[in-house]
């Protein structure tokens, strides 16, 4: 099960990929990463579809990570006594917390928050965005507006407000229970919608007490002017540009995935690029080439993963559009222009021993005849630190902890190999490096490897070896020292 390819594929499951065989179909057409949306199905059917995942993984002897994407609170207007009204540009238009069903002069949005923050001036989006109105005066419980771009306007549609940070939890109730549901289940990573601040990022962390890895979606205004912040608080990213591109001016978007891309990158965190990567293939055995050029983009960019959402949850060719991104990815990888690109957009403060040991590792690869980089990590620090080198090399992560396998599952180029826990023989980490090379076809006998490691054994952030080897055990053990 090698990948030919070092971009991580993520694939969401839902109504159209909900039993073994699909899933299994998902995974063996080249998903490393299934995501969970909270947003949608019980905690039974989220739960059965683990526990697949999990079988999966044990038949196929290669770990597999699970995200739960939490839905994260969602404002919407009340309803209408007609179901709908059409507005129309200069039109004025009420928003107010009378719970009375709207007209064509009003209607009631029940989040006194948005009314607290509002100030005239500002921006208030419906429908995703297809409704603009400008607010004109508002107070702690209404907000009059003016129609800037119309439209039907019906029940329950969604608001965004993108020109003020809301004083909104990014944790509902329902993320609250979905959050602790996910961790007990053994989810590997917990996607936080709706961030706006660091301190978001940091309740969700102190909930879910390092039963999962926290991965911040950065979809509102206020979380990219934010970014720094919430990226350090963060175990990983995800450009969530659906949102993104409503509450901000859609030309906007591209430059902002590439910044976020390279600066969650230059921090060893994991970056996913998101929505609406091969939206036609819901529907359409193809994709656009629009679609296949936004997928090489952000493969370029040196994104660690590409998502897929409804293609794979709801649409008619999961595994097609899986099998699609799987091409495009070895495609764009076995460009030269690739390796340029990522070479030029290597930009690493290094500041540690570890951080020289993984640039050394990655140099040595290049410069000669090795074959991949083998790295034993208890945490996965290692093995984040080695990937964030881009190496034209395979990487490939030794790990005794199962949760950290699972995790780098969603990290560039990472080969996760599940192996025994070393105690204190350096010698027995490179017979154990040199046999998952050849196990897993990265190398044969006659090949080397690097190999890094942190003595003493199992503490985290202590790499501080680094050992050319050949893949021959006899070799091993008739030149390494006990």
């Amino acid at each position: 099960m090698r990948r030919l390819r070092n971009v991580k594929i993520v694939a969401t499951l839902g109504p159209a990929s909900s039993d073994y065989e699909t899933i299994r179909a998902l995974f063996e057409a080249g998903a490393d990463v299934f995501r969970l949306n909270m947003s949608h199905g019980t905690h039974a059917e989220q739960a059965a579809r683990h526990a697949i995942i999990r079988k999966i993984e044990a038949d196929t002897g290669r770990p597999i990570a699970i995200l739960a994407d939490l839905q994260g609170p969602k404002l919407r207007v009340g309803t209408f006594a007609a179901g709908a009204h059409d507005l129309e540009e200069g039109d004025a238009f009420r928003f107010d917390l009378d719970p009375a069903e709207g007209d064509g002069n009003r209607v009631n949005l029940p989040h006194p928050e948005i009314f607290a923050a509002l100030e005239p001036g500002a921006a208030l989006l419906v429908n995703d965005g297809k409704i603009r109105l400008r607010v004109e005066r508002c107070g702690e419980d209404f907000a009059d507006c003016t129609v800037t771009t119309g439209g039907t306007i019906s029940n329950r549609k969604g608001v965004n407000v993108p020109d003020v940070v809301l004083p909104l939890a990014a944790l509902s109730e329902k993320d609250r229970s979905d959050l602790e549901f996910a961790c007990e289940l053994g989810v590997d990573w917990l996607a936080l919608s709706f961030v706006q601040r660091p301190e978001d990022v940091i309740e969700a962390r102190g909930l879910a007490r390092g039963r999962a890895a926290i991965l911040s979606k950065i979809e509102k205004p206020a979380a990219v002017k934010a970014f720094a912040a919430i990226l350090d608080a963060s175990d990983g990213i995800m450009v969530a540009r659906g949102d993104l591109g409503v509450e901000l001016p859609v030309h906007s978007v591209p430059p902002i995935q590439k910044r976020l891309v390279r600066a969650a990158r230059a921090q060893a965190k994991p970056v996913i690029v998101a929505t609406q990567m091969l939206e036609s293939m819901i529907e359409s055995p193809m994709p656009t080439r629009a679609e296949v050029s936004d997928v090489a983009t952000a493969i370029y960019e040196g994104a660690d993963a590409v998502m897929l959402s409804a293609e794979s949850a709801a649409g008619n060719y999961p595994v097609a559009a899986v099998e699609t991104m799987d091409n495009v990815a070895q495609s764009v990888e076995s460009d030269p222009t690739y390796r340029e690109v990522i070479e030029s957009s290597r930009k690493v403060d290094r500041r540690s021993v570890a951080d020289g040991i993984v640039a050394a590792a990655r140099e040595i690869a290049e410069a000669t005849d090795i074959h991949a980089i083998c790295c034993f990590t208890h945490s996965g620090t290692t093995a984040a630190l080695v990937a964030r080198e881009r190496p034209s090399v395979p990487i490939i992560a030794l790990s005794p902890m199962e949760r950290t396998v699972r995790r780098l599952c969603l990290s560039w180029g990472v080969h996760c190999v599940l192996t025994t826990e070393i105690i204190d023989r350096f010698k027995m980490a490179v017979v154990n490096a040199a046999r998952a090379a050849r196990v897993y076809g990265f190398a044969t006998d006659k090949d080397q490897i690097v190999v890094t490691a942190g003595v003493p054994f199992n503490v985290t952030g202590s790499t501080n070896i680094l050992r050319v080897a050949p893949c021959d055990e006899r070799l091993i053990f008739r030149t390494d020292p006990e």
